[in-house]
Order: C-alpha cells, then structure tokens, then sequence
C-alpha cells in the first residue's frame, strides 16, 4: 500500500481536495482534524496547560483556541513546544488508522505542515495543492472571518508554495483557471495502478 500524503498551504483548498478523493472512496486521515481532537482530551489537555500555563483555558474549563492560537502563531519556540506534544501523539494515531486499510492500493493522510515537520520522509508520495496567494487569502477571510494580518501571521509560519512544490510528486493547481477534478482523477489513476 502507497501511503501518499496532502498538503498546501492556509486557503489552498486541501480540505476540498480531500474530499474528493473520499468520494473516489479513498480512506483520507486528517491529520490537522485529529490534532483538534486531542485538546480535548484529559490527558492531553493537562499536559498542554503545564506547559504553557491555566490562561490558555477557558471558563468551561476547555482550551481557548483564540488565546492559544495567538500564543504559538506569534511564537516560533512556543509553536515548536505544541508540535513537539501533538505531533507524536497525532503520528501514533495514523498508524493505528493505518492498519485498517493494509489490503488497498493507497491511502491519504491530510496535513498542513506535513513538510515543515518532516512528516513528509514516513510517506510515499507527496500531493502538494497550490494556489495563488491572494485567493488563499481571500478564502480564508471569508471562510474564517479572520483579519488580513491574522491571516498573514498563519502564513509565515508555513514554508513558501515555492518551497512545497520542491517536494511534491504531483501539484494540484487550485485557482480559477483550471479544474481540480482531472488533476485529482489523474492522481487517482497513477496511485491505484502503482505499488510501493
């Protein structure tokens, strides 16, 4: 089994392209989603708040992802000191998913900075989805109602577009003047024909 990886930078439509690849009925771990689930996890959350303090919880007792977000974003130590908790946790669960889809030709995992973390060295293939900046911009102004400069804070802290596409073995080009449906079907061909 192939086990190929997704990624792109913030607003580039990863999540979309995901999607489509499940409809081909191709089983996709979401990496990012699975890291949001750990916070709310006890364990996970206790571990979390020794190291960076009772001000990153709320009133409910949960984390405040505001607060948090604008801790790490504005920190690269403090952004090194999450990934350093999550990201072994997060691996620890794909190799479990991992083990339920042995017999297929391929399966994705979803991830934002699965090069910057080096994530990228336990996969086969790499799927880089590329789009201009100002329409990755833009979609996350409206998807997430968040302000220019918050947006472009997020987007420091990934590697240039033209840094990724050094690593991928295939780019999907997300902007309006192509389709993404070929590009994923033609992925989708070479990965379900290929073996490791």
């Amino acid at each position: 089994m192939i086990k190929a990886g997704l990624t792109g930078n913030i607003g580039s439509g990863k999540s979309t392209v995901a999607r489509i690849f499940q409809a081909l009925g191709v089983p996709v771990f979401h990496a990012d989603q699975e890291a949001k689930n750990l916070y709310k996890d006890k364990a996970v959350l206790q571990e979390v708040t020794e190291a960076f303090g009772e001000e990153i919880i709320n009133e409910n007792g949960e984390l405040d992802k505001a607060r948090f977000a604008s801790i790490i974003f504005n920190d690269k130590e403090k952004l090194r000191q999450i990934n350093a908790i999550i990201h072994p946790k997060v691996r620890q669960k794909y190799y479990d998913w991992l083990e339920l889809y042995q017999n297929l030709p391929y399966t994705l995992q979803e991830a934002a900075i699965m090069i910057e973390s080096g994530l990228y060295k336990k996969l086969d293939r790499v799927i880089v989805v590329a789009a201009p900046k100002q329409e990755r911009l833009e979609r996350i102004r409206n998807r997430d109602g968040f302000d220019k400069q918050e947006v472009l804070k997020r987007m420091e802290n990934q590697f240039p577009e033209s840094k990724l596409r050094t690593y991928a073995d295939f780019v999907i080009e997300n902007h309006d003047h192509q389709l993404v449906m070929p590009q994923v079907l033609e992925i989708h061909k070479i990965l379900s024909a290929s073996t490791k």
